[in-house]
C-alpha cells in the first residue's frame, strides 16, 4: 500500500503540492489544467514591463530604464543613478550575517534610493517596513551577490544567487520573451479553481470548510490530523497554512518548532479594484510605488488596464489596483477600529484622484480586506528558519513545510514552494 500524504491549506502552495504529488513521476504539464492558450503574458518590450514608477512630492516620477538612463537626472532623486553605482562598486563586503533592508540599501547605494527605491520596493512586495525587513531572507540574490563578489552589482552581473530552475517550454518562452508578469484569461483565480478540478479528477480528496483542529503523533510514527468532525492518518504531512497557524496545531513535544513558526508574524493589506469608463492615464507602465514619508497607507497602484486590457470587459473600462496598509492600516488595527469596505473605497478614491488625476467616480469596485496575508521577513528571519529545519532533521518529523512564511511571497515562489515540498515528501531532490 503507498503513503498517505495531507497537505494542510488549500492556497495556492497546498494545491501545487498536492497536484505534483498526484504527478508524481510524470513531469507536470500547463496543457493538462487546460490553461495553454489562457496564459496572458507581459512580454520584456510591453510599456508594463519597461516603464515603473515612484510618486514622491505630489508627482510620478519615471524610473531609470536601461544603461543610458542610470547617467540622467531623474528625481526624485537629487542626481543620476550612476553615483549610486558607483558608490556601490566601492563599499566594502558587509560582515553581518544580515541586515535590515534599508541599512543595506544605505551602506550600498546611499540614503535617497534606500529611503524612496528600497522603501517603496518593500512596501509593494512585502506590505513592510525596509527599516525592519531582513536584506537576507527578502532580497537574497542581493545578499548573495554582496557576499560572494563584494559588490551586489558584479555580483548580478555574475550570476550570483541564481539557483537551478524548473524547465518546460512554457518556461522556454518565458525566459525567451523575458516576461515580467502573468495573468490567465479569467484572471489568476483561474488556477486554483483548475487545480481543484484536476485533483478531485485523479482521485484526491479535497476536503473544504474543514479547518484542522490539531496534530498529533501515534506509536508508530505516524500523524493524527484532527478536524472538527472527524479525524485523518497520514505518514507525512506537508503544511501549506501560514507558520502562525501552525504553531497552534503542532505536539507539545514539537515545542521547539512552534516558538519558531510562532515568531513569523504577517500583516493586512486592503486591495481596491476600481473601474473608471472614459478615463485615462496620464502614464502607461506598470504601476507606481509610494513611500513611506510620502503616504502611510497607499502602498502603490497598478494600472492592470495597461498589462491586460483582456481583462476590461465589455464595455472595457480602464481598471487600477490601489494597495493600501502599512503604518495607517496598522495603527487601525491596532486601535480596534472599524474597517470598513466604505473607509477603504474611501481611501482608494482619493488616491486615485490625486496621484492619478481619476477624478470622476469609478462605476465599479471591489473591495477586499486580506487579514495577515503577508509574512514578514523580519531580520533573522534566516535563523528561525534553520531552527524550524534542525528540529524537523533531528526528531526525523514526517513533515515539509510550504507556502509563503518561509522563502517567498510571490504567487511564482509559492508555486515553487509547493513543488519542492512534493519533491522532499517524496523523497526526490526539489530542484530535480
Amino acid at each position: 500500500m503507498g503513503r498517505t500524504v495531507v497537505v494542510l491549506g488549500g492556497g495556492i502552495s497546498g494545491l501545487a503540492a498536492s497536484y505534483h504529488l498526484s504527478r508524481a513521476p510524470c513531469p507536470p504539464k500547463v496543457s493538462e489544467l487546460g490553461l495553454d492558450s489562457e496564459v496572458l503574458p507581459v512580454r520584456g518590450d510591453h510599456p508594463a514591463a519597461q516603464n515603473r514608477f515612484l510618486y514622491v512630492g505630489g508627482a510620478l516620477h519615471a524610473l531609470p530604464s536601461g544603461l543610458r538612463g542610470l547617467f540622467r537626472p531623474s528625481p526624485p532623486f537629487s542626481k543620476p543613478l550612476f553615483w549610486a553605482g558607483l558608490k556601490e562598486l566601492t563599499t566594502p563586503r558587509g560582515k553581518d550575517p544580515d541586515e535590515t533592508v534599508h541599512s543595506f540599501a544605505q551602506r550600498r547605494l546611499g540614503p535617497e534610493v534606500a529611503s524612496l527605491a528600497m522603501d517603496s520596493l518593500c512596501r509593494g512586495v512585502f506590505a513592510g517596513n525596509s527599516r525592519e525587513l531582513s536584506i537576507r531572507s527578502c532580497f537574497p540574490s542581493l545578499f548573495q551577490a554582496e557576499q560572494t563578489h563584494r559588490s551586489v552589482l558584479l555580483g548580478l552581473l555574475l550570476g550570483a544567487g541564481r539557483s537551478p530552475k524548473p524547465d518546460s517550454a512554457l518556461i522556454r518562452q518565458a525566459r525567451a520573451e523575458r516576461w515580467s508578469q502573468w495573468s490567465l484569461r479569467g484572471g489568476l483565480e483561474t488556477l486554483p479553481q483548475a487545480l481543484n478540478t484536476h485533483l478531485t479528477s485523479r482521485g484526491v480528496t479535497v476536503l473544504k470548510g474543514q479547518p484542522v483542529c490539531g496534530l498529533s503523533l501515534q506509536a508508530e510514527g505516524r500523524w493524527k490530523v484532527s478536524l472538527g468532525d472527524g479525524s485523518l492518518e497520514a505518514d507525512h504531512v506537508i503544511s501549506a497554512v501560514p507558520a502562525s497557524v501552525l504553531s497552534g496545531l503542532l505536539p507539545a513535544q514539537a515545542a521547539p518548532l512552534a516558538r519558531a513558526l510562532r515568531a513569523i508574524t504577517a500583516v493586512s493589506v486592503a486591495v481596491v479594484n476600481l473601474q473608471y469608463r472614459g478615463a485615462r492615464l496620464p502614464v502607461q507602465g506598470f504601476g507606481h510605488l509610494v513611500p513611506s514619508s510620502e503616504d502611510p497607507g497607499v502602498l502603490g497602484i497598478v494600472y492592470d488596464s495597461v498589462a491586460f486590457p483582456e481583462q476590461d470587459g465589455s464595455p472595457p473600462g480602464l481598471r487600477v489596483t490601489v494597495m493600501l496598509g502599512g503604518s495607517w492600516l496598522q495603527t487601525l488595527e491596532a486601535r480596534g477600529s472599524v474597517l470598513s469596505q466604505e473607509l477603504f473605497q474611501q481611501q482608494a478614491q482619493q488616491a486615485a484622484a490625486a496621484q492619478l488625476g481619476l477624478k470622476e467616480p469609478p462605476s465599479h469596485c471591489l473591495v477586499h480586506l486580506h487579514k495577515n496575508c503577508i509574512p514578514q521577513y523580519t531580520l533573522g528571519h534566516w535563523q528561525k528558519l534553520e531552527a524550524a529545519t534542525q528540529f524537523l532533521a533531528s526528531q526525523r518529523l514526517p513533515l515539509t513545510l510550504a507556502g509563503a512564511s518561509y522563502e517567498g511571497v510571490a504567487v511564482n515562489d509559492c508555486i515553487e514552494s509547493g513543488r519542492q515540498a512534493a519533491a522532499r515528501a517524496l523523497g526526490s531532490e526539489p530542484n530535480s
